[in-house]
């Protein structure tokens, strides 16, 4: 009679599961087998194979990792300094309030402060260095995209750090260890986790950025997020779109699958 109800309690799940997660990828792998006239072809895929899409996957690597990295070396400290603070919770939400906003939004802010007349050239003119293109650069991209995703990288590392048993950070600390072997033998190894998880959040959506290339990287970065939505919504070359998002999830499946492995041994 238990397991009878629990597997009633499954149906909205499954449902859940089946309409917008196994349907969209079937219809993605579907369209990835029509060329742009609708017929069937295996095209796309030896398409996808070329130079060109080769430099686009390495190009969005390049760039994901660069972001994850700068988010990383940001988040941890920040994440670390925040489980000593007083007021913790009242921090923390300062720092979850901007994931509130609307992407768009913040993406037109920063236009407006890194334009030639924006915040950050009027500052440098005060400073008498002179006005610099800042916008459409690869700074200005890594840079929004750092702000946006860091909350995301900060938020699993400060509930690791938060888990973390002081006790044995005292018994190192105890036993004669300095501050950065207590770092690198006991706290780091025990928050990997939710390091992990943060690289996780940031890498995989990172890599299918597109919005962002356009309004803040002037299509001076190119992403497999940005040839998607040039197949679907521009070229009309939606098999070609669906190829490319075929790609894109096994990728990302690989990624959650390197990260999501433990030490050996457990």
């Amino acid at each position: 009679m238990r397991s009878r109800t629990r597997n009633i309690y499954l149906i909205p799940y499954v449902l859940w599961i089946v309409l917008f997660v196994v349907a969209p990828i079937v219809l993605i792998v579907y369209y990835s087998f029509f060329d742009i006239e609708g017929h069937f072809t295996l095209g796309n895929y030896r398409h996808f194979f070329t130079v060109v899409y080769m430099r686009m996957t390495l190009s969005s690597f390049w760039y994901a990792l660069l972001i994850t990295v700068f988010c990383l070396l940001i988040s941890y400290p920040t994440a670390y300094f925040l489980t000593k603070t007083k007021h913790k919770q009242l921090w923390l939400l300062l720092i979850i309030l901007p994931t509130w906003i609307n992407l768009l939004l913040k993406a037109y802010a920063f236009i407006g402060i890194f334009g030639t007349y924006g915040t950050a050239n009027s500052l440098l003119k005060f400073l008498g260095i002179g006005a610099k293109q800042i916008l459409f650069t690869d700074f200005s991209f890594i840079f929004v995209s750092v702000y946006i995703f860091i909350p995301f990288m900060i938020l699993p590392i400060f509930n690791s750090l938060e888990e973390l048993n002081p006790s044995l950070v005292d018994a190192s600390r105890d036993l004669g260890a300095s501050a950065w072997t207590r770092f690198k033998r006991v706290i780091f190894p025990l928050t990997i986790d939710g390091v992990k998880s943060g690289c996780q959040a940031v890498f995989i959506p990172a890599l299918s950025l597109f919005m962002i290339t356009r309004l803040i990287a002037g299509n001076r970065v190119i992403t497999l997020g940005t040839a998607i939505e040039e197949h679907f919504l521009v070229t009309q070359d939606w098999g070609m779109g669906a190829t490319i998002a075929v790609f894109l999830i096994i990728l990302m499946a690989i990624i959650m699958a390197v990260t999501g492995l433990r030490k050996r041994g457990i």
